[in-house]
């Protein structure tokens, strides 16, 4: 009988190891020879190209009147021509609300009125998309982004995040902000506040984002707490599986703190954090007035973006389609608040 278990129990074994064994891979070298800086993908089934919507129609002059004078409150595309303008809302209609329509922020009986508060977040988010493609190129570059970037042809993005509930008083049942995974730390037991740590703030302040300390001893100006450690490697475990890519995609494995051995891609990488407490500070946040209830997260604030929002699993959002190119209007004059010294402020991450 006893032998019977045994043969038994490695059989079940056998069967467990096959089913949790991982699926084979493939390595392609990304960085310097012989620094093992490679990207790893598992080979799984092709996933289906993005379904990109095509323009509404055929892009319209740029000429003619502007839409201010043609029609009333328009206070962000009020620059471009009135062409222009109805191509855009067309466009904008089919990424944010194809089945609501242009009732989904206006009041059909008085298309300038501002009492849906859709409407005004609307214009917030004009705006931001202006600022995007017209002052982060150092992240976005000449592809640019449209609203269907986050939205997908929903009213709200899929991926979102708001800042985690307080801490329970006591010690029984306060984990401190740990060993809660969820979706921001990649599921880890990490920190569940590195969003709120490293994505909301003024872009223009550094706020360091280290794991190797500066010096062997610690002291006033070295101070990495092994706390401030877990939440770097939380957000970067974020942005690892929001791009759909290993650490050595942007790092050198033989120095992961080391910028001139690393690959272009953790400039851009550097720049992108920067850009999502741009657009999370300066233009998610001040509206939370506006949003109701039932848009905020459980401490009231408003929905933020994180990498996710726009990547959505690949390392350029869309596969890299170059989406924004039809869409002149989008690449405004909004002037924002980029790192003006990129490679000084690099250095300092």
């Amino acid at each position: 009988m006893r032998n019977i278990l045994a043969i038994a129990g490695l059989a079940f074994a056998s069967l467990a190891l096959s089913a949790c064994e991982l699926a084979p891979k493939t390595s392609t070298q990304n960085g310097y020879r012989g620094t093992g800086m490679d990207t790893i993908k598992v080979n799984a089934k092709p996933a289906d190209a993005d379904v990109v919507p095509p323009p509404p129609y055929d892009q319209p002059s740029t000429e003619g009147p502007r839409a201010g004078a043609a029609y009333k409150n328009v206070q962000v595309l009020g620059d471009v021509s009135e062409e222009q303008f109805t191509y855009t809302m067309a466009a904008l209609t089919q990424w944010v609300a194809p089945e609501q329509g242009c009732n989904y922020c206006h009041n059909p009986a008085n298309l300038a009125s501002d009492e849906l508060y859709t409407k005004v977040v609307a214009r917030k988010m004009l705006q931001m998309t202006r600022n995007l493609n017209q002052n982060w190129g150092q992240h976005v570059a000449k592809t640019g982004v449209t609203c269907w970037t986050c939205h997908r042809g929903q009213p709200v993005p899929a991926n979102y995040w708001t800042m985690p509930g307080g801490a329970k008083n006591g010690i029984i049942g306060n984990k401190h902000g740990q060993n809660d995974p969820i979706p921001a730390s990649a599921y880890a037991s990490l920190p569940n506040a590195s969003l709120a740590s490293y994505l909301t703030g003024d872009p223009k302040i550094d706020q360091n984002i280290r794991v190797n300390s500066d010096g062997m001893h610690p002291t006033t100006a070295n101070k990495t707490s092994v706390m401030e450690t877990e939440k770097s490697y939380a957000l970067m475990m974020h942005v690892s599986k929001s791009l759909g890519v290993n650490c050595t995609f942007c790092h050198n494995g033989n120095s992961f703190q080391s910028w001139s051995s690393s690959n272009p891609q953790r400039a851009t990488a550097w720049y992108g954090v920067r850009m999502v407490r741009d657009v999370n500070s300066n233009y998610m946040t001040p509206l939370a007035s506006v949003f109701p209830a039932k848009r905020k997260g459980p401490e009231g604030d408003t929905f933020k973006v994180n990498c996710t929002t726009c990547h959505q699993g690949k390392n350029k959002p869309m596969g890299g389609y170059k989406m924004a190119k039809d869409y002149p209007a989008l690449w405004g004059p909004e002037k924002a608040v980029a790192p003006a010294a990129p490679v000084a402020a690099v250095t300092t991450q």
